[in-house]
């Protein structure tokens, strides 16, 4: 399914998350679905592999451009092969590894915005809102429960 965000009415909810309406997905005609499989490839050897995911400076633009494709094309590409935006793709790699570390005995001595720049995302702002969009909770508090067991 694709989504549009609108924002919540909920003045409680951390991180100003927004909740999910679903919208229709134009860009769906643009796609080549051969190359689309390509790409998807291409993207994840880039993304993960390289582990390009830890660079905060490294965009949408440059993925495209060293994908020899456009920005808006590469865009169509991810919406539809893995239902997200960019950033959010991005974002899910990070908080992946964010919590592998979080709960490995090597970076016991890593505070939180330590290892949030260290999977690449550019301040601790950054970091808690997603890891609290993907998980429900905060970075400390997934440590926490997770030390325990």
């Amino acid at each position: 399914m694709f989504y549009k965000w609108k924002t919540m009415n909920d003045k409680n909810r951390p991180y100003k998350l927004r909740e999910k309406v679903e919208k229709e997905a134009g860009y769906r005609s643009m796609i080549r679905l051969e190359l689309a499989d390509e790409l998807y490839d291409k993207i994840l050897t880039i993304i993960v592999a390289e582990k390009k995911y830890r660079d905060p400076e490294y965009s949408a633009k440059q993925l495209a451009k060293d994908l020899h494709t456009n920005p808006r094309y590469l865009s169509a590409v991810i919406n539809s092969r893995f239902g997200m935006n960019y950033s959010s793709l991005v974002n899910e790699f990070r908080v992946r590894d964010a919590q592998n570390m979080l709960v490995d005995k090597r970076y016991v001595d890593k505070t939180m915005e330590e290892i949030g720049l260290m999977v690449g995302f550019a301040n601790r702002q950054s970091f808690y809102a997603a890891f609290y969009k993907e998980k429900g909770e905060a970075p400390h508090q997934y440590q926490k429960r997770h030390s325990r067991s």
